[in-house]
């Protein structure tokens, strides 16, 4: 069977005036990448979410960042047979092969996946239509259950969005290849988190485990 549907036009355009603009005004950047491949320093895990546009948001040229973008932006416990190996295979790519010297993990406002999760894990039953993402979120179980059940959902999916953030990097700790690079001081874990709304960005502090916002007028 063919798909009678041609592709979306605006995905057209949008290339056509991609082409015209952003490479030919970086078209040695990407000479130089084509021939020499990529060493981005910084490998981003991002959530699926259409709204949250990675590249974007950094101002990043081609090259500069490895992006992975999984529902939710979780990193799954180590596991060293697990079934769900995207995001581990994309992490140990970034870490082993590409030698990235830093990890961010990026949540967002309002994300759906978040929200599902929460209710998955609150209520303990599957939606039977979203089997395979269902599987997925019951990674966010330690993060949930982190939450004071006094508060309303809202509140407790609001709060999940930057615990889903910590329990992540807790859980890249795992991995042995970065374990060993974190106590060799040779790779950083970040944790960060974008309104979608208002455009501001917070990144954690380690030491104080909370997360502070960007002046984006300091620099």
């Amino acid at each position: 069977m063919t798909n009678s549907k041609k592709v979306p036009e605006f995905i057209i355009k949008n290339y056509i005036h991609w082409k015209k603009n952003s490479y030919k005004v970086n078209k040695e950047v990407y000479d130089n990448l084509n021939t020499n491949g990529q060493s981005p320093e910084v490998m981003i895990i991002a959530c699926c979410d259409s709204r949250v546009n990675v590249s974007s948001i950094m101002s990043s040229l081609p090259g500069e960042c490895f992006i992975h973008r999984n529902i939710a932006n979780i990193v799954p416990e180590y596991d060293s047979k697990m079934e769900d190996s995207g995001t581990p295979a994309a992490i140990e790519f970034a870490v082993k092969a590409l030698e990235v010297s830093h990890i961010v993990i990026l949540g967002h406002s309002n994300c759906g996946g978040v929200k599902n999760g929460y209710h998955l894990c609150h209520s303990g039953q599957e939606n039977q239509e979203l089997k395979f993402t269902s599987n997925w979120l019951k990674h966010l179980k330690p993060a949930y259950n982190l939450l004071n059940e006094t508060y309303n959902a809202n509140v407790n999916i609001k709060k999940l969005e930057k615990l889903n953030i910590i329990n992540s990097l807790n859980n890249l700790r795992q991995y042995p290849f970065i374990l060993e690079k974190v106590q060799l001081n040779q790779i950083s874990l970040h944790g960060a988190w974008i309104d979608i709304g208002t455009g501001d960005l917070e990144l954690l502090n380690q030491n104080m485990m909370s997360f502070e916002q960007v002046n984006p007028y300091k620099l």
